[in-house]
């Protein structure tokens, strides 16, 4: 009975760490939309390679200007290669900007050591690169 506790106790103080989950390197903004809710729509096919979720978190870094924004994915069309920021992300990127996705999550620091993020890269004309 002692050593299940101490197994549970050590468990329960394990230390966290917050890793890249997955990234979609090199995309190419297709367009911007003010007047929409919020969120950047991600072509639906990326999302599958990338292990992402509609409504997942997912901060875009914008190469053109630098801008970091956190915001939340929906998806476009599968094999559309759209990449459109919405609402107020609208603001910090413009058609043919750079851009890549990142997700997170939580893990143990001892599965962390290991954890091999996903990377989706796309080509200069919005297809994923194979491998």
């Amino acid at each position: 009975m002692k050593q299940t506790m101490k197994v549970k106790a050590q468990a329960a103080t394990q230390k966290q760490r917050f890793m890249l989950h997955s990234k979609i390197h090199g995309a190419t903004l297709t367009g911007t939309e003010l007047h929409y809710e919020g969120s950047v729509a991600v072509d639906r096919s990326w999302l599958d390679l990338a292990d992402m979720l509609p409504g997942e978190q997912v901060d875009v870094l914008n190469l053109n200007n630098g801008a970091r924004i956190t915001t939340y994915v929906i998806e476009a069309e599968a094999g559309s290669g759209t990449v459109l920021l919405n609402g107020p992300a609208a603001r910090l990127g413009q058609k043919g900007d750079k851009v890549v996705l990142l997700t997170y999550c939580l893990m143990p620091e001892s599965q962390a050591r290991s954890f091999q993020p996903k990377v989706v890269r796309v080509d200069p004309v919005n297809q994923p690169v194979p491998g």
